[in-house]
């Protein structure tokens, strides 16, 4: 087998390396067993390492197995440390972490162990010199990529750019980019420094809001900064009442300081979400000689060829569109919901409590038991029928889908990857890829919540997204307010105040 030491030579963490923090390892096991396989040359390595790792059948060693996974586990540690350096590199200057802050999230295999997958496919086994296997204790990263990663699907991506994508969507790293890496940025000043880019992610009302904000704010914050006051401290509630006043003119109404200091709190949170991707550096600068974009020179140029920089492209893409495209279609099907319930001889009286249960399933986390109560309902039942939270997730997720499928064949066909229409295969692969994608940003987390019963913490980014909706278009001083498109078909969001 024409291997390559890719698949006995680790990337690992080394602290006592000042300047880089990693190092490559010679992993002796890994080394022997790609060896041993150079009787079948003809065969593809990878594909014969991921065959042996994932083999079930009974009978086989697991040493066997996981010394080919471990060949694997070394092979992904460099794409994984590559992308740790690339998010590094496209964050802008005001970051306060490098690529060694995220590294012990995703770079976490000393290669030592032996690691295969039970029969679930999902629990890491560790594998004993006597071929005992045990629950591992400590979960490798490099594992969790072998384990989503899809060998048979024809269309699949990469080995290299799936760990890629798995390591940008790590989600302790990225708890780590929106918590740690922008943390020294309280509210204010993240509302402060906002630029018109990124209040396109936001609605109409929201925008005015933080224009006000920005007109009375900003404007006090100069003079203080003349007076060396460096830390941005809470609006006053001077400065509140004359962002009442400012917003009236855009026929904003906001009836108290205390509701206008919440809204911007809310859209605050919806700020550092986007802040996370939307602060990235372009990838490339204009080059005048040549009349051309080219990539930008202080990028690691062992990790930019043409691949690296259309993947990166295309996930930039996905970030910018996502949550933008989950605020729409959450909107868009809890009216079609509304409407439904309006023309239902049966549950007609309760569209105008629709939008009540929702704030109360997802502000307070009650039970659709609880909720039947307060809203007339006779039974959890019917309250499930009317409400279906599951159904809504659900609804909402495929025209997620469908919403983000459309943008990406036209980027792709822009890019002359891709006609319209698609081929098949093209299409299904591409639609596959999109459903894990969001799944994994939005609605597998989204799904655990609604099935987690009695105790459930409606943390997830898709509550937090429905959370958003209920406030800003549920009360009762949104009444000329129409970006909800709440005119058509006699319907208005002001009907269903709380």
């Amino acid at each position: 087998m024409n291997t390559s030491s890719r698949y006995w030579k680790i990337w690992r963490i080394n602290p006592a390396a000042e300047k880089l923090g990693y190092k490559q390892i010679l992993v002796p096991t890994a080394q022997e067993f790609a060896i041993s396989q150079s009787d079948i040359e003809t065969t593809n390595a990878q594909n014969l390492l991921l065959s042996c790792f994932n083999a079930k059948k009974p009978g086989i060693d697991p040493i066997y197995r996981a010394q080919a996974g471990l060949c694997l586990r070394c092979y992904v540690s460099e794409p994984i440390l590559r992308e740790c350096k690339k998010i590094d590199s496209l964050f802008s200057g005001e970051k306060q972490f490098t690529y060694r802050d995220l590294l012990p999230f995703v770079l976490n295999d000393d290669g030592k162990k032996l690691i295969v997958l039970d029969s679930d496919g999902k629990t890491q086994l560790m594998v004993d010199d006597d071929s005992t296997m045990k629950v591992s204790d400590y979960k490798f990263f490099s594992v969790k990529v072998l384990q989503t990663f899809d060998a048979d699907l024809q269309s699949r991506m990469s080995l290299d750019n799936w760990a890629y994508l798995q390591t940008k969507q790590n989600p302790e790293l990225k708890n780590f980019l929106a918590e740690f890496g922008f943390k020294h940025l309280s509210d204010w000043a993240l509302l402060n420094r906002t630029r018109s880019k990124q209040l396109q992610g936001l609605s109409a009302q929201s925008g005015y809001v933080v224009e006000a904000f920005h007109a009375v704010y900003r404007r006090d914050r100069k003079q203080q900064h003349s007076r060396g006051v460096k830390k941005c401290p809470d609006p006053t509630n001077a400065q509140l009442q004359e962002m009442l006043v400012y917003l009236q003119q855009f026929q904003v109404w906001v009836d108290t300081p205390v509701q206008l200091l919440e809204e911007l709190k809310q859209i605050a949170v919806q700020l550092r979400k986007y802040d996370i991707w939307s602060s990235r550096e372009s990838l490339d600068i204009y080059d005048a000689e040549s009349s051309t974009y080219v990539p930008r020179r202080d990028l690691p140029t062992d990790s930019l060829d043409e691949v690296d920089v259309e993947e990166q492209d295309f996930l930039q893409f996905l970030h910018e569109h996502l949550y933008l495209t989950l605020t729409q279609t959450i909107k868009q099907q809890a009216e079609a919901n509304i409407q439904r319930l309006q023309k239902s001889k049966k549950y007609a009286p309760f569209a105008a409590k629709y939008i009540q249960g929702l704030h109360l399933y997802y502000f307070g986390a009650m039970s659709l038991k609880d909720i039947a109560p307060k809203l007339g309902m006779t039974s959890w039942d019917q309250a499930r029928r009317i409400l279906n939270p599951g159904e809504l997730l659900s609804q909402v997720r495929s025209k997620t889908v469908e919403q983000m499928l459309e943008s990406i064949l036209r980027k792709a066909a822009e890019k002359g990857l891709t006609k319209i229409p698609p081929e098949p295969n093209y299409l299904i692969a591409l639609t596959e890829q999109i459903e894990s994608y969001v799944d994994g940003e939005i609605f597998q987390e989204a799904t655990e919540e609604i099935r987690a019963g009695k105790n459930r913490t409606m943390n997830s980014a898709y509550a937090e997204a429905i959370r958003t909706c209920i406030q800003v278009y549920s009360r009762r001083e949104q009444r000329d307010f129409v970006n909800w498109g709440a005119s058509r078909n006699g319907f208005s969001w002001t009907t269903y105040n709380l």
